[in-house]
């Protein structure tokens, strides 16, 4: 049987776990293959013994798994309020229509081709008014000149 050189192991082993992360996608496996197979080029460079090897591998996958986490993690500024997957929620802070006057007690209004239940207000029909949340399938609402006055007042 051939002798193989540590540091070719080490690029072999890092191949296979690549070729593994293909395979079966979990993005794990790649951090280790790239820090498998670097381990192997220094390896091959410096012919170093066991231990620095393992020592190297620690670090390599730990700068892999930083940069990776870097790279592919959500961006820190990224809203986490937003629900994309609920349409309901993407109206908040839209202005709609109001198409039976609304109070505390209900009302309609209508958002895009469709008309929502609402409470909040007041508001006659034909006001602006802004949703400011969502309570099931009623939507909460505020009078947009009221808003305005609000401010101008303060």
């Amino acid at each position: 049987m051939m002798d193989l050189h540590p540091g070719w192991i080490w690029a072999i082993g890092g191949l296979v776990l690549l070729i593994a992360e293909i395979v079966a996608p979990g993005f794990f496996l790649v951090f280790l293959g790239v820090a498998a197979i670097s381990t192997g080029l220094f390896t091959l460079l410096f012919d170093l013994s066991l231990a620095p090897q393992l020592v190297l591998f620690v670090i390599y996958t730990a700068l892999a798994l930083m940069i990776g986490k870097r790279w592919y993690a959500e961006p820190a500024h990224a809203d986490q309020s937003i629900k994309l997957n609920d349409p309901s929620e993407r109206m908040v802070g839209k202005s709609v229509l109001v198409v039976d006057p609304v109070d505390e007690h209900g009302g309609r209004v209508r958002v895009g081709d469709g008309e929502w239940s609402a409470r909040g207000g007041p508001a006659a029909a034909g006001a602006r008014v802004r949703v400011i949340a969502v309570d099931g399938n009623c939507l909460l609402v505020e009078n947009v000149a009221l808003l305005s006055e609000t401010i101008v007042k303060e």
